[in-house]
């Protein structure tokens, strides 16, 4: 990846004459289902691109309660474009077609106006859950009868299309915008792209640049993006593998809560004995870093990507024993 990141020819991109950048532009929308796609620098900004296209003060985003847009994009729904949100709390990040329906509002001058559905796949505060096609499906026609915009947030849509066997465009061309990230499990360091129609796109440059989005020979970043598309997609299968045996060693621990049977892709949401800051702390210590979730006070997250290996999570786990039986 760093050898095609020196290698690739460049331009600049704030005129769209960097051709490293349009070609992964064009290869992730064409993976993704759709006509056009931008390079942003992070699925924040292809986010809040995306709600920015549709989206105007006053308007309202729905979403599930966990997503990203809500939790990790510091307020952008609101301080960016005077929308608001509205959350449902789906059953481990996917809402039902009739809580979408009950959450539109009605027409009349007191309500806010409903216009963008937000999809997050696979949804992180849901342990990494991929959505099955037919409920995908459901969800975005029920938006679509109601006249709302749909955006996918596919930050790790791959890892969805590994797990489900549904390629990435039969999710992305159901909906009007559609991002992937490709700095999570496919290991670029930095990117992300946001993909739609021609004429969303154009739009879309335009609200990049407005978000400080604009760069110049951005092919040496870009060029880590498509040696991922190329290389990175097939083997995330490994993560999940891994992230089954992470779970699977976890719960023979006792004390630690975590169900090997709800480990879909990547990630492993386990609850420990005490405060989850006290258990990451003390997990740094031992030289296991993980995340503590935020869900519940005592959960932790974990996830496996392409730096860790099998032997990694047995080594990871052999070294959180003697910390989870001290505190049991």
């Amino acid at each position: 990846m760093r050898r095609a990141m020196a290698e690739a020819p460049v331009g600049d991109d704030a005129y769209g004459e960097d051709p490293t950048v349009r070609r992964l532009e064009e290869r992730t929308a064409e993976l993704l289902g759709h006509p056009a796609g931008l390079f942003v620098t992070s699925g924040t900004q292809a986010n809040e691109v995306a709600i920015g296209l549709f989206c105007r003060p006053g308007d309202e985003v729905i979403a599930e309660a966990g997503s990203h847009i809500i939790h990790n994009e510091a307020g952008g729904i609101a301080a960016l474009w005077g929308a608001q949100p509205r959350t449902l709390v789906g059953e481990r990040g996917l809402i039902s077609v009739q809580q979408l329906t009950e959450a539109i509002r009605p027409n009349g001058d007191q309500y806010p106006r409903s216009k963008l559905l937000s999809i997050e796949n696979t949804h992180n505060r849901g342990g990494g859950t991929a959505w099955p096609i037919s409920q995908f499906r459901s969800i975005v026609a029920a938006a679509r009868q109601a006249g709302l915009s749909v955006h996918l947030d596919g930050a790790r849509i791959f890892n969805a299309q590994v797990a489900t066997g549904t390629p990435a465009s039969e999710y992305g061309r159901l909906t009007d915008t559609a991002s992937v990230c490709f700095s999570k499990g496919l290991g670029a360091p930095v990117g992300s792209a946001l993909c739609g129609s021609t004429e969303l796109i154009r739009e879309a440059r335009r609200l990049r640049r407005r978000l400080g989005g604009g760069m110049r020979q951005a092919g040496i970043i870009a060029a880590a993006g498509l040696y991922a598309l190329e290389h990175n997609i097939s083997r995330l299968q490994e993560d999940h593998v891994n992230a089954r045996r992470l779970a699977q060693l976890l719960s023979g621990l006792g004390s630690v809560e975590v169900d090997p049977s709800r480990v879909e892709t990547n990630m492993v949401f386990a609850g420990f004995p005490g405060p989850a800051s006290d258990t990451v702390a003390k997990l740094r210590r031992a030289g296991v870093l993980v995340n503590a979730e935020g869900t519940r006070p005592n959960l932790v997250r974990w996830v496996c990507h392409l730096d860790i290996a099998r032997a990694d999570v047995e080594e990871a786990v052999a070294r959180v024993e003697p910390l989870v039986r001290a505190s049991a």
